[in-house]
Protein backbone atom coordinates (compact mmCIF):
# COMPACT_ATOMS: atom_id res chain seq x y z
CA UNK A 1 0.00 0.00 0.00
CA UNK A 2 1.35 3.45 -0.53
CA UNK A 3 2.20 6.39 2.25
CA UNK A 4 -0.54 8.35 1.34
CA UNK A 5 0.86 11.20 3.09
CA UNK A 6 3.66 11.29 0.70
CA UNK A 7 1.49 10.86 -2.03
CA UNK A 8 -1.45 14.44 -1.90
CA UNK A 9 -0.04 18.22 -1.08
CA UNK A 10 0.07 18.71 3.10
CA UNK A 11 -2.56 21.09 4.29
CA UNK A 12 -2.12 22.09 7.99
CA UNK A 13 -5.74 23.20 9.85
CA UNK A 14 -5.14 24.85 12.68
CA UNK A 15 -8.12 21.64 14.14
CA UNK A 16 -6.33 18.37 14.71
CA UNK A 17 -9.93 16.69 14.69
CA UNK A 18 -10.01 17.89 11.00
CA UNK A 19 -6.94 17.28 10.10
CA UNK A 20 -7.47 13.46 11.02
CA UNK A 21 -10.77 13.63 9.05
CA UNK A 22 -9.16 15.38 5.67
CA UNK A 23 -6.75 12.84 5.84
CA UNK A 24 -9.07 9.68 6.18
CA UNK A 25 -10.69 11.17 2.94
CA UNK A 26 -7.79 11.53 1.15
CA UNK A 27 -6.51 8.03 1.74
CA UNK A 28 -10.09 6.85 0.96
CA UNK A 29 -9.92 8.88 -1.82
CA UNK A 30 -6.68 7.92 -3.36
CA UNK A 31 -8.13 3.85 -2.65
CA UNK A 32 -10.70 4.30 -4.79
CA UNK A 33 -10.32 2.55 -8.13
CA UNK A 34 -10.43 4.90 -11.03
CA UNK A 35 -14.01 4.79 -12.34
CA UNK A 36 -12.63 7.40 -15.69
CA UNK A 37 -9.58 4.50 -16.13
CA UNK A 38 -11.47 1.33 -16.51
CA UNK A 39 -14.42 2.89 -18.64
CA UNK A 40 -11.10 4.43 -21.06
CA UNK A 41 -9.75 1.03 -21.23
CA UNK A 42 -13.28 -0.52 -22.01
CA UNK A 43 -13.57 2.08 -24.77
CA UNK A 44 -10.04 0.46 -26.08
CA UNK A 45 -11.36 -3.24 -25.75
CA UNK A 46 -14.38 -1.90 -27.59
CA UNK A 47 -12.89 -0.10 -30.23
CA UNK A 48 -10.08 -3.11 -31.06
CA UNK A 49 -13.16 -5.18 -31.08
CA UNK A 50 -15.16 -2.87 -33.89
CA UNK A 51 -12.30 -1.94 -35.69
CA UNK A 52 -11.47 -5.92 -36.18
CA UNK A 53 -14.27 -6.74 -37.36
CA UNK A 54 -15.76 -3.44 -39.31
CA UNK A 55 -12.31 -3.33 -40.92
CA UNK A 56 -12.37 -5.21 -43.76
CA UNK A 57 -16.49 -3.87 -44.40
CA UNK A 58 -15.52 -0.19 -44.04
CA UNK A 59 -12.58 0.78 -44.71
CA UNK A 60 -12.25 4.27 -43.52
CA UNK A 61 -12.01 2.89 -39.76
CA UNK A 62 -9.04 0.22 -40.50
CA UNK A 63 -5.72 0.76 -39.75
CA UNK A 64 -3.99 2.82 -42.44
CA UNK A 65 -2.18 1.33 -45.30
CA UNK A 66 0.78 2.75 -44.44
CA UNK A 67 1.44 6.88 -43.81
CA UNK A 68 -1.58 8.73 -42.09
CA UNK A 69 -4.04 7.27 -39.34
CA UNK A 70 -7.62 6.03 -38.74
CA UNK A 71 -9.36 4.98 -36.04
CA UNK A 72 -7.92 1.81 -35.80
CA UNK A 73 -4.44 3.20 -35.13
CA UNK A 74 -5.69 4.62 -31.48
CA UNK A 75 -6.20 1.59 -29.80
CA UNK A 76 -2.63 0.36 -29.74
CA UNK A 77 -1.24 3.48 -28.05
CA UNK A 78 -4.31 3.93 -26.15
CA UNK A 79 -3.24 0.78 -24.43
CA UNK A 80 -0.15 1.33 -24.08
CA UNK A 81 -1.09 4.45 -22.45
CA UNK A 82 -3.35 3.09 -19.91
CA UNK A 83 -0.90 0.56 -19.03
CA UNK A 84 1.16 3.52 -17.92
CA UNK A 85 -1.25 5.14 -15.70
CA UNK A 86 -2.17 2.24 -13.79
CA UNK A 87 1.11 1.22 -12.86
CA UNK A 88 1.88 4.46 -11.62
CA UNK A 89 -1.04 3.78 -9.12
CA UNK A 90 0.25 0.21 -8.51
CA UNK A 91 3.39 1.25 -7.66
CA UNK A 92 2.87 4.45 -5.32
CA UNK A 93 5.13 3.21 -2.63
CA UNK A 94 7.95 -0.10 -3.65
CA UNK A 95 9.58 -1.64 -0.20
CA UNK A 96 11.24 -4.16 -2.24
CA UNK A 97 12.55 -3.07 -5.43
CA UNK A 98 13.76 -6.61 -6.01
CA UNK A 99 10.46 -7.95 -5.36
CA UNK A 100 8.59 -5.51 -7.38
CA UNK A 101 10.73 -6.44 -10.16
CA UNK A 102 10.15 -10.26 -10.13
CA UNK A 103 6.93 -9.35 -10.18
CA UNK A 104 6.97 -7.02 -13.52
CA UNK A 105 9.16 -9.57 -15.00
CA UNK A 106 6.45 -12.38 -14.15
CA UNK A 107 3.63 -10.33 -15.69
CA UNK A 108 5.62 -9.83 -18.74
CA UNK A 109 6.40 -13.22 -19.53
CA UNK A 110 2.68 -13.86 -19.13
CA UNK A 111 1.54 -11.69 -21.25
CA UNK A 112 3.89 -12.42 -23.96
CA UNK A 113 3.60 -16.05 -23.77
CA UNK A 114 -0.18 -15.58 -23.89
CA UNK A 115 0.53 -13.00 -26.67
CA UNK A 116 2.59 -15.89 -28.86
CA UNK A 117 -0.55 -18.53 -28.19
CA UNK A 118 -3.27 -16.54 -29.24
CA UNK A 119 -1.42 -14.42 -32.37
CA UNK A 120 1.23 -16.98 -33.12
CA UNK A 121 -0.93 -18.77 -35.47
CA UNK A 122 -1.76 -21.60 -33.68
CA UNK A 123 -5.65 -20.78 -34.17
CA UNK A 124 -6.55 -20.65 -37.22
CA UNK A 125 -9.26 -17.67 -37.36
CA UNK A 126 -13.07 -17.85 -38.61
CA UNK A 127 -12.23 -18.95 -41.80
CA UNK A 128 -11.38 -22.34 -40.54
CA UNK A 129 -11.91 -24.81 -37.80
CA UNK A 130 -8.51 -26.54 -37.68
CA UNK A 131 -5.93 -25.57 -35.01
CA UNK A 132 -2.25 -25.87 -34.85
CA UNK A 133 0.94 -24.03 -35.92
CA UNK A 134 4.26 -24.97 -37.34
CA UNK A 135 7.07 -23.64 -35.23
CA UNK A 136 9.49 -22.93 -38.02
CA UNK A 137 6.34 -20.13 -39.01
CA UNK A 138 4.97 -19.23 -35.90
CA UNK A 139 4.58 -15.22 -35.41
CA UNK A 140 6.75 -14.02 -32.23
CA UNK A 141 5.27 -10.55 -31.76
CA UNK A 142 1.83 -8.82 -31.87
CA UNK A 143 -0.70 -7.57 -29.45
CA UNK A 144 -0.11 -8.52 -26.14
CA UNK A 145 3.55 -8.96 -26.68
CA UNK A 146 3.77 -5.30 -27.50
CA UNK A 147 1.80 -4.06 -24.18
CA UNK A 148 4.38 -6.67 -22.23
CA UNK A 149 7.23 -4.52 -23.28
CA UNK A 150 5.54 -1.22 -22.63
CA UNK A 151 4.44 -2.97 -19.48
CA UNK A 152 8.36 -4.13 -18.42
CA UNK A 153 9.77 -0.69 -19.06
CA UNK A 154 7.26 1.69 -17.32
CA UNK A 155 7.36 -0.72 -14.63
CA UNK A 156 11.06 -1.09 -14.48
CA UNK A 157 11.19 2.99 -14.65
CA UNK A 158 8.80 3.32 -11.84
CA UNK A 159 10.84 0.79 -9.93
CA UNK A 160 14.17 1.82 -10.35
CA UNK A 161 14.13 5.43 -11.55
CA UNK A 162 11.65 7.20 -8.77
CA UNK A 163 13.29 9.45 -6.64
CA UNK A 164 10.49 8.82 -3.46
CA UNK A 165 11.90 11.75 -0.99
CA UNK A 166 9.87 13.08 0.59
CA UNK A 167 9.21 16.99 0.18
CA UNK A 168 9.73 17.14 -2.93
CA UNK A 169 6.98 20.02 -4.37
CA UNK A 170 7.59 19.39 -8.30
CA UNK A 171 6.79 16.14 -10.09
CA UNK A 172 9.73 16.59 -11.95
CA UNK A 173 12.41 16.42 -9.13
CA UNK A 174 10.96 12.77 -8.64
CA UNK A 175 10.50 11.45 -11.96
CA UNK A 176 13.13 13.24 -14.55
CA UNK A 177 14.80 10.08 -15.14
CA UNK A 178 11.97 9.12 -16.51
CA UNK A 179 12.02 11.94 -19.28
CA UNK A 180 15.19 10.64 -19.49
CA UNK A 181 15.43 7.36 -20.43
CA UNK A 182 12.58 8.33 -22.53
CA UNK A 183 14.39 10.68 -24.62
CA UNK A 184 17.52 7.59 -24.86
CA UNK A 185 14.69 5.30 -26.21
CA UNK A 186 13.90 7.90 -28.85
CA UNK A 187 17.36 8.60 -29.84
CA UNK A 188 18.35 5.35 -30.18
CA UNK A 189 15.12 4.34 -32.34
CA UNK A 190 16.07 7.42 -34.74
CA UNK A 191 19.79 6.38 -34.92
CA UNK A 192 18.35 3.11 -36.10
CA UNK A 193 15.39 4.11 -38.49
CA UNK A 194 17.53 7.02 -40.12
CA UNK A 195 21.29 5.86 -39.53
CA UNK A 196 21.00 1.79 -40.36
CA UNK A 197 22.13 1.19 -44.43
CA UNK A 198 19.33 -0.98 -45.81
CA UNK A 199 20.68 -3.57 -48.52
CA UNK A 200 18.83 -5.31 -51.41
CA UNK A 201 17.18 -8.65 -50.19
CA UNK A 202 15.50 -11.25 -51.27
CA UNK A 203 12.88 -13.84 -50.23
CA UNK A 204 10.68 -16.61 -50.97
CA UNK A 205 6.81 -16.80 -51.15
CA UNK A 206 4.52 -19.69 -51.77
CA UNK A 207 3.05 -18.92 -55.00
CA UNK A 208 3.12 -21.88 -57.50
CA UNK A 209 1.20 -20.20 -60.43
CA UNK A 210 3.28 -17.44 -61.08
CA UNK A 211 5.91 -17.63 -64.09
CA UNK A 212 8.47 -16.71 -62.17
CA UNK A 213 11.52 -19.08 -60.97
CA UNK A 214 10.29 -21.93 -58.65
CA UNK A 215 11.73 -23.39 -55.82
CA UNK A 216 9.75 -26.16 -54.48
CA UNK A 217 6.46 -24.22 -54.95
CA UNK A 218 8.32 -21.34 -53.92
CA UNK A 219 8.54 -18.09 -56.04
CA UNK A 220 12.16 -15.66 -55.50
CA UNK A 221 11.58 -11.80 -54.94
CA UNK A 222 14.17 -9.70 -54.99
CA UNK A 223 13.75 -5.96 -53.52
CA UNK A 224 16.22 -3.47 -54.75
CA UNK A 225 17.22 -0.94 -52.01
CA UNK A 226 20.64 0.20 -51.44
CA UNK A 227 19.79 3.37 -49.08
CA UNK A 228 19.55 4.77 -45.86
CA UNK A 229 16.86 6.64 -44.03
CA UNK A 230 13.90 5.16 -46.14
CA UNK A 231 10.43 5.00 -44.45
CA UNK A 232 8.25 3.56 -47.45
CA UNK A 233 7.52 -0.14 -46.78
CA UNK A 234 10.08 -1.75 -48.71
CA UNK A 235 13.28 -0.71 -47.33
CA UNK A 236 12.98 0.87 -43.95
CA UNK A 237 15.27 -0.35 -41.37
CA UNK A 238 12.73 -1.60 -39.11
CA UNK A 239 11.36 -4.16 -41.59
CA UNK A 240 15.63 -5.45 -41.99
CA UNK A 241 15.94 -5.82 -38.15
CA UNK A 242 13.16 -7.83 -37.90
CA UNK A 243 13.98 -9.72 -41.00
CA UNK A 244 17.38 -10.16 -39.41
CA UNK A 245 17.15 -11.06 -36.03
CA UNK A 246 13.22 -12.98 -35.83
CA UNK A 247 13.30 -14.40 -39.57
CA UNK A 248 10.73 -13.14 -42.33
CA UNK A 249 8.63 -16.62 -41.43
CA UNK A 250 7.80 -15.43 -38.11
CA UNK A 251 6.37 -11.96 -38.69
CA UNK A 252 2.93 -10.91 -39.34
CA UNK A 253 1.72 -12.50 -43.21
CA UNK A 254 -1.05 -9.67 -43.78
CA UNK A 255 0.05 -6.37 -43.04
CA UNK A 256 -1.74 -3.23 -43.94
CA UNK A 257 0.09 -2.04 -46.18
CA UNK A 258 -0.83 -4.92 -48.82
CA UNK A 259 -4.00 -2.92 -48.87
CA UNK A 260 -2.06 0.17 -50.84
CA UNK A 261 -3.45 0.38 -54.66
CA UNK A 262 0.29 -0.55 -55.79
CA UNK A 263 -0.43 -4.31 -53.84
CA UNK A 264 -3.89 -5.11 -54.82
CA UNK A 265 -5.48 -2.55 -57.33
CA UNK A 266 -9.13 -2.26 -57.08
CA UNK A 267 -9.07 -5.33 -55.21
CA UNK A 268 -8.78 -4.86 -51.20
CA UNK A 269 -8.41 -8.62 -50.47
CA UNK A 270 -5.77 -10.16 -53.18
CA UNK A 271 -2.08 -9.00 -53.96
CA UNK A 272 -1.74 -8.19 -57.75
CA UNK A 273 0.64 -10.82 -59.34
CA UNK A 274 2.66 -7.63 -60.98
CA UNK A 275 2.71 -6.25 -57.55
CA UNK A 276 6.00 -4.90 -56.28
CA UNK A 277 7.90 -7.84 -54.59
CA UNK A 278 7.89 -6.24 -51.31
CA UNK A 279 4.06 -6.48 -51.24
CA UNK A 280 4.50 -10.75 -51.33
CA UNK A 281 6.79 -10.42 -47.88
CA UNK A 282 5.56 -10.23 -44.12
CA UNK A 283 6.12 -7.55 -42.22
CA UNK A 284 5.08 -6.88 -38.39
CA UNK A 285 3.99 -3.59 -37.55
CA UNK A 286 4.60 -4.78 -34.11
CA UNK A 287 8.39 -5.50 -34.45
CA UNK A 288 11.30 -4.98 -32.79
CA UNK A 289 12.45 -1.41 -33.36
CA UNK A 290 8.44 0.21 -33.02
CA UNK A 291 8.92 -1.19 -29.54
CA UNK A 292 11.26 1.80 -28.81
CA UNK A 293 8.61 4.50 -28.88
CA UNK A 294 5.83 2.12 -27.96
CA UNK A 295 7.51 1.77 -24.68
CA UNK A 296 7.47 5.92 -24.51
CA UNK A 297 3.87 5.73 -24.93
CA UNK A 298 3.83 4.15 -21.99
CA UNK A 299 6.19 6.44 -19.97
CA UNK A 300 3.87 9.07 -20.86
CA UNK A 301 1.37 6.85 -19.39
CA UNK A 302 2.71 7.01 -15.95
CA UNK A 303 3.16 10.72 -15.74
CA UNK A 304 -0.67 10.90 -16.22
CA UNK A 305 -0.67 8.36 -13.46
CA UNK A 306 1.52 10.42 -11.32
CA UNK A 307 -0.63 13.55 -11.48
CA UNK A 308 -3.50 11.66 -10.44
CA UNK A 309 -1.20 10.06 -7.27
CA UNK A 310 0.14 13.49 -6.61
CA UNK A 311 -2.62 16.05 -6.87
CA UNK A 312 -6.02 15.64 -4.87
CA UNK A 313 -7.99 18.27 -6.67
CA UNK A 314 -9.81 17.80 -10.10
CA UNK A 315 -9.13 20.92 -11.40
CA UNK A 316 -5.12 20.70 -10.73
CA UNK A 317 -5.21 17.11 -12.49
CA UNK A 318 -7.03 18.40 -15.29
CA UNK A 319 -4.83 21.31 -15.71
CA UNK A 320 -1.69 19.25 -15.32
CA UNK A 321 -2.87 16.66 -17.70
CA UNK A 322 -3.93 19.35 -20.83
CA UNK A 323 -0.84 21.08 -20.38
CA UNK A 324 0.68 18.25 -21.10
CA UNK A 325 -1.52 16.56 -23.99
CA UNK A 326 -1.63 20.24 -25.49
CA UNK A 327 1.94 20.35 -26.38
CA UNK A 328 2.48 16.79 -27.15
CA UNK A 329 -0.31 17.07 -29.66
CA UNK A 330 1.13 20.13 -31.61
CA UNK A 331 4.67 18.41 -31.55
CA UNK A 332 3.24 15.47 -33.37
CA UNK A 333 1.96 17.76 -36.02
CA UNK A 334 4.79 19.92 -36.77
CA UNK A 335 6.59 16.36 -36.86
CA UNK A 336 4.53 15.10 -39.71
CA UNK A 337 4.70 18.67 -41.53
CA UNK A 338 8.33 18.38 -41.58
CA UNK A 339 8.53 15.33 -43.06
CA UNK A 340 8.29 12.48 -40.02
CA UNK A 341 4.71 11.18 -41.16
CA UNK A 342 2.46 9.36 -38.86
CA UNK A 343 2.95 5.93 -39.42
CA UNK A 344 1.95 3.24 -37.20
CA UNK A 345 3.39 0.05 -38.56
CA UNK A 346 7.04 2.12 -37.76
CA UNK A 347 5.47 3.79 -34.91
CA UNK A 348 6.94 6.90 -36.19
CA UNK A 349 7.61 9.99 -33.51
CA UNK A 350 5.07 12.72 -34.92
CA UNK A 351 2.71 9.24 -34.72
CA UNK A 352 3.31 8.80 -30.82
CA UNK A 353 3.61 12.05 -29.54
CA UNK A 354 -0.06 12.63 -31.45
CA UNK A 355 -1.88 9.35 -30.23
CA UNK A 356 -0.26 9.97 -26.76
CA UNK A 357 -1.83 13.18 -26.30
CA UNK A 358 -5.45 11.85 -27.73
CA UNK A 359 -5.10 9.26 -25.36
CA UNK A 360 -4.37 11.71 -22.54
CA UNK A 361 -7.15 14.43 -23.77
CA UNK A 362 -9.81 11.08 -23.71
CA UNK A 363 -8.85 10.33 -20.25
CA UNK A 364 -9.38 14.41 -18.95
CA UNK A 365 -12.88 14.23 -20.98
CA UNK A 366 -13.58 10.35 -18.99
CA UNK A 367 -12.10 12.11 -16.15
CA UNK A 368 -14.76 14.82 -16.43
CA UNK A 369 -17.75 12.79 -17.21
CA UNK A 370 -17.10 10.14 -15.05
CA UNK A 371 -15.46 11.16 -11.94
CA UNK A 372 -16.21 14.51 -11.70
CA UNK A 373 -19.84 14.42 -12.58
CA UNK A 374 -20.44 11.07 -11.76
CA UNK A 375 -22.36 9.70 -14.59
CA UNK A 376 -21.19 6.18 -14.26
CA UNK A 377 -24.56 4.30 -14.80
CA UNK A 378 -24.11 5.94 -18.31
CA UNK A 379 -20.76 4.00 -19.18
CA UNK A 380 -21.37 0.96 -17.04
CA UNK A 381 -20.61 -1.18 -19.80
CA UNK A 382 -17.31 0.20 -21.04
CA UNK A 383 -16.50 0.37 -16.67
CA UNK A 384 -17.18 -3.55 -16.75
CA UNK A 385 -15.63 -4.22 -20.05
CA UNK A 386 -12.49 -1.95 -18.76
CA UNK A 387 -11.95 -4.47 -15.40
CA UNK A 388 -12.26 -7.62 -17.89
CA UNK A 389 -10.30 -6.33 -20.69
CA UNK A 390 -8.09 -8.83 -21.03
CA UNK A 391 -10.71 -12.01 -21.02
CA UNK A 392 -12.08 -10.03 -23.62
CA UNK A 393 -9.40 -9.74 -25.33
CA UNK A 394 -8.61 -13.50 -25.43
CA UNK A 395 -12.48 -14.48 -26.12
CA UNK A 396 -13.25 -11.78 -28.80
CA UNK A 397 -10.31 -10.04 -30.23
CA UNK A 398 -8.55 -13.09 -31.07
CA UNK A 399 -11.41 -14.66 -32.30
CA UNK A 400 -11.77 -17.44 -29.66
CA UNK A 401 -15.99 -16.99 -29.10
CA UNK A 402 -15.64 -17.04 -32.93
CA UNK A 403 -14.54 -20.04 -33.25
CA UNK A 404 -16.43 -21.74 -30.60
CA UNK A 405 -19.54 -20.01 -31.95
CA UNK A 406 -18.61 -21.23 -35.14
CA UNK A 407 -18.16 -24.48 -33.93
CA UNK A 408 -21.85 -25.12 -34.13
CA UNK A 409 -22.61 -25.65 -38.10
CA UNK A 410 -25.71 -27.56 -39.63
CA UNK A 411 -24.64 -30.55 -41.97
CA UNK A 412 -21.49 -28.72 -43.76
CA UNK A 413 -19.14 -26.43 -41.47
CA UNK A 414 -20.35 -23.51 -43.75
CA UNK A 415 -24.00 -23.37 -42.58
CA UNK A 416 -23.01 -21.46 -39.34
CA UNK A 417 -24.60 -18.44 -37.76
CA UNK A 418 -21.23 -16.33 -38.30
CA UNK A 419 -20.60 -17.21 -42.26
CA UNK A 420 -24.27 -16.41 -42.81
CA UNK A 421 -23.74 -12.59 -41.10
CA UNK A 422 -20.79 -12.22 -43.03
CA UNK A 423 -22.82 -13.09 -45.96
CA UNK A 424 -25.13 -11.08 -45.54
CA UNK A 425 -23.59 -8.07 -44.51
CA UNK A 426 -20.95 -8.04 -47.69
CA UNK A 427 -24.52 -8.24 -50.10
Amino acid sequence: MADHHQLVPLIKPADADEDEANSLRRIRRTNARLASLDVFRGLSVLLMIFVDYAGPLFPLVAHSPWNGVSLADFVMPYFLFIVGVSLALAYKRVTNRLQATCKALQRTAELFLFGVLLQGGYFHGTTSLTFGVDIESIRCLGILQRISVGYMVAALCEIWLTSRKEGESTFFKGYYLHGCFAFALAAIYLGLLYGLYVPDWQFRAPDSTSSSLLDNDHIFYKVKCGVRGDLGPACNSARMIDRRILGLNHLYRMPAYKNLEVCTGSDNFQVLKDAPPWCHAPFDPEGILSSFPAAITSIIGLHYGHVLVRLESHQGRLFHWLLFSVPLFCAGLILNYLGMPLNKSLYSMSYMLLTSASAGITLSVLYIVVDIYGYRRLTYVLEWMGIHSLSLFILVSSNLAVIFIQGFYWVSPENNIIHWIISLVRR
